[in-house]
């Protein structure tokens, strides 16, 4: 039996997506005016967050690799046997399935998508994400090509929201708002940070299904931490049992069709110390400035440069540990990041219109110190042409969230 390098099949229907056709349609004319701009042939997606941009469609890698050809005429997913049609049903586009029987049936299914005869000169690639073994295999591919860079050019397009992502976004803000009630529900003495999480993550699952029952539900996660854990901004939750006088930090991600939203919150259980207390507010200080001067036509390293002069003036800068925001949309804590949208020294982007960027000052207190730990607010804002919108609700600071 001869058995296929590639083929096509197109099993049962396609799915409602989380965007509309027109959507899909609309970043497809706009990666082509690029592809004019910059005189390319062809682009190969690889990475999780483009390829779910362009088509609708996250996969799976469990280490096999996947992309997206874009062509002046055609979008193609090129996926593993392994999902069958469900990358066809979940996707605003052709799919082509490569099969294991062969080494590199990838490069193969890729190729066939070229015209016989049909030269490609100019070829765009994720710099910032394909592997250097997949690289140098494209290029044997296509000997006679150049290549490009093309990865920082796409993340500026993502960094634009249309309406329908900023709608997607706020309801991922509501979500991650119930999701930080209910961790409050079950904060209580001896309850382990696992047993915490649970029932938010759980809580913002069925959530996401009520508001998106047609949607695919992955990837929505926890991280309640506590005392010593809070140090970190990404430290998984743990074991430990939270007891009276704890530092907590909430932290909740619902995770809609691969849209990221967050809420993150400090909090005490039962009782604070003045040290902490006072560390706290300092904290909280610097956020609700953040917050005043996030507003269109402001650059990303001057918002970042005053609040680094507020937090030495407080006497807290030594303890800052990362970049004050940062941009939202199709991303999550193992794919996608929009580099050129955060609030960070070396990052000179103008704010404007339809971009969405937190504010999430951090300091941490090493162990041994007054105040010992990590203290971190975090909240979603929509730029708009004249206004900004703040679609983060959850309460903030000790008046709310020392919880008894």
């Amino acid at each position: 039996m001869e058995r296929p390098d590639f083929f096509t099949l197109n099993n049962g229907n396609k799915v409602k997506l989380p965007f509309t056709d027109k959507e899909y349609d609309n970043r497809i004319i706009k990666l082509r005016e690029l592809m004019d701009k910059n005189n390319l042939d062809m682009i190969i997606l690889t990475s999780m967050h483009n390829i779910a941009y362009y088509t609708g469609f996250i996969y799976c890698s469990f280490g096999r690799p996947y992309s997206c050809v874009v062509t002046k005429n055609r979008i193609v997913t090129i996926s593993a046997n392994i999902d069958a049609s469900q990358p066809w049903r979940r996707s605003h586009c052709e799919n082509l399935i490569y099969t294991d029987w062969k080494r590199d049936n990838f490069l193969k299914a890729i190729t066939s998508i070229c015209k016989k005869n049909e030269k490609h000169k100019n070829l765009g690639l994720e710099y910032d994400h394909i592997t250097l073994e997949i690289r140098q295999k494209i290029g044997t591919a296509f000997p006679f090509s150049k290549f490009f860079d093309i990865a920082k050019d796409i993340m500026k397009l993502r960094m634009i929201k249309s309406n329908e992502e900023i709608e997607i976004i706020k309801n991922g803000a509501r979500i991650a708002d119930l999701g930080g009630e209910e961790i409050v529900k079950n904060i209580k003495d001896g309850n382990t940070e696992l047993e915490i999480s649970i029932p938010a993550r759980d809580k913002m699952e069925r959530e996401i299904a009520k508001t998106y029952p047609e949607s695919e539900f992955m990837d929505t996660w926890v991280w309640f931490q506590s005392g010593i854990n809070t140090d970190g901004a990404h430290n998984p939750k743990t074991n430990r049992k939270i007891m009276k006088g704890d530092i907590l930090s909430l932290n909740v991600f619902p995770m809609i069709s691969g849209y990221y939203t967050a809420l993150e919150r400090t909090l005490f259980f039962d009782h604070i110390d003045d040290d902490s207390l006072k560390t706290w507010e300092a904290n909280i200080k610097v956020h609700k400035k953040g917050l005043e001067l996030i507003k269109p036509g402001v650059k990303c390293s001057d918002i970042c440069r005053e609040l680094n002069g507020l937090f030495e003036e407080l006497g807290y800068l030594q303890y800052r540990t990362f970049g004050y925001g940062h941009s939202f949309g199709i991303l999550s804590h193992f794919y996608g990041r929009e580099a050129g949208l955060e609030l960070r020294e070396d990052i000179d982007t103008v704010l404007e219109e339809n971009m969405v960027i937190s504010m999430e000052p951090m300091i941490m207190i090493p162990e041994g110190n007054r105040g010992a730990g990590g203290y971190r607010e975090h909240d979603i804002l929509v730029i708009g042409k004249d206004v900004v919108e703040n679609i983060t609700k959850f309460p903030l600071g000790p008046e709310y969230n020392i919880i008894k």
